[in-house]
């Protein structure tokens, strides 16, 4: 059948190659120029199932004004007369109760977990390369009070059989031996040998051009402008080049996606939270990071990606701006200074933003809607790239009339009850 994907991130572009790969004549609708030009563009690099956590937990509403205070916080809100802001954020902190934790860390590790076995399988059947390696992910720990705070997630990786180490400072080193001369102390960490890293933006472009290869028709610098309903279902999108006509729709537009579907009464609760990154060069390779370290104070993600480091993080909510305060780019290079000093040209850096399309429960949204031609693929905050393959999968599955190889019923809209 016919099928239109609106958006060519990360997403929409795996989405297209699985539907492809099924069978489909797809078309990829973007307003950029070509994949991968938001979001998807510089994100931290990290493909770590394990690590696939809620914002929302227990004691983050307490965390959150202390991060306030903090001169490099990773939690910034610039207050605005913003409605769909407010009810957000009233929404995840709902979702800040041991039980909502519970159950949103388990769908997210289900669905991440098979992600990444998909990605497996992809590469090997295409050879696809984006400086990818395979060499874990460690969670470090400056303060012991975040080391003995593991417990929680240790019992989820367990329920879920997935592989973890907990480290103390010399395991670490022996883990990224670039610690070994960082200037701020460390206490321990937590590693998943299994994680991956990977420039999600050659990812993208790579399987774009397998896409097209198969048939996909992807139409690039055109603005989507409304989805037209008739009869209870889709009946084309409205675009600055014309109408276009599918059998089945799907919306991929990562933050931009509730204000394309609202006009259709669906109330889908994403809101952008901004991330920044920056990517330098390397200039010593011996002291420079292996693979990824999350460092928990900060919330930052330090990724080797071929010859340059990519430093991301941070959660800025304040609606769907783009720019780029030096404050924040500030935290980033202390936090990868003080960890690996000299690894990296920092002065050499380019410096980014990207909105990540958030739920207040942190799993993305993902399948059917009450218009039968209409599918969502959106939502997935920070784990886009974690979260790709198993996504696409699904809903490949699902327009095909397959049933997918993981529960998906609770990823749908119809949980916040739609």
């Amino acid at each position: 059948m016919k099928v239109v994907v609106l958006g060519s991130g990360v997403v929409g572009t795996t989405t297209a190659y699985y539907l492809a790969r099924a069978g489909h004549e797809v078309t990829v609708v973007d307003r950029h120029p070509g994949p991968a030009l938001e979001t998807s563009f510089a994100n931290a690099g990290e493909i770590s199932p394990g690590y696939a956590s809620p914002w929302a937990a227990p004691g983050i509403p307490q965390k959150a004004i202390r991060w306030l205070l903090m001169r490099h916080a990773p939690l910034i809100v610039r207050p605005a007369i913003d409605a769909e802001m407010l009810g957000w954020l009233v929404a995840m902190l709902g979702n800040c109760t041991s039980r909502r934790y519970a159950l949103n860390k388990d769908r997210m590790v289900r669905l991440a977990e098979y992600s990444r076995d998909q990605l497996i399988e992809l590469r090997a059947a295409t050879g696809i390369q984006y400086d990818q390696r395979m060499q874990g992910t460690l969670q470090l720990f400056r303060e012991q009070k975040q080391l003995d705070g593991v417990g929680k997630d240790i019992k989820v990786l367990k329920a879920g059989g997935v592989p973890f180490e907990v480290l103390d400072r010399v395991g670490c080193i022996a883990a990224e031996p670039g610690l070994a001369g960082a200037d701020d102390d460390f206490v321990g960490g937590l590693r998943l040998p299994n994680d991956e890293t990977g420039d999600c933006f050659k990812f993208t472009n790579a399987l774009s051009e397998l896409a097209e290869g198969m048939g996909v028709d992807f139409r690039f610098g055109v603005g989507i402008h409304a989805i037209e309903q008739s009869g209870g279902e889709v009946s084309c999108v409205h675009t600055d080049r014309g109408p276009v006509q599918a059998d089945r729709y799907v919306v991929a537009l990562g933050s931009y996606s509730p204000r394309l579907v609202r006009p259709l009464g669906l109330r889908l609760p994403v809101y952008p939270v901004k991330g920044y990154s920056i990517t330098a060069p390397i200039i010593d390779p011996d002291r420079s990071p292996v693979s990824t370290i999350l460092d928990e104070t900060y919330k930052v993600a330090i990724t080797r990606l071929g010859d340059r480091i990519r430093v991301g993080g941070m959660a800025e909510i304040s609606g769907y701006n783009s720019d780029l305060p030096p404050r924040r780019r500030a935290t980033l290079i202390r936090s990868v200074g003080s960890l690996f000093p000299g690894a990296g040209d920092l002065e050499a850096a380019t410096y980014w933003s990207g909105l990540r399309p958030m739920t207040p429960d942190s799993t993305p949204v993902i399948g059917p809607t009450n218009l039968p031609n209409l599918y969502l693929n959106t939502g997935h905050g920070t784990l886009g790239w974690t979260m790709a393959c198993g996504s696409a999968a699904i809903l490949a599955d699902l327009i095909g009339g397959r049933t997918p190889d993981i529960e998906t019923a609770d990823l749908a809209i119809t949980r916040y009850g739609h």
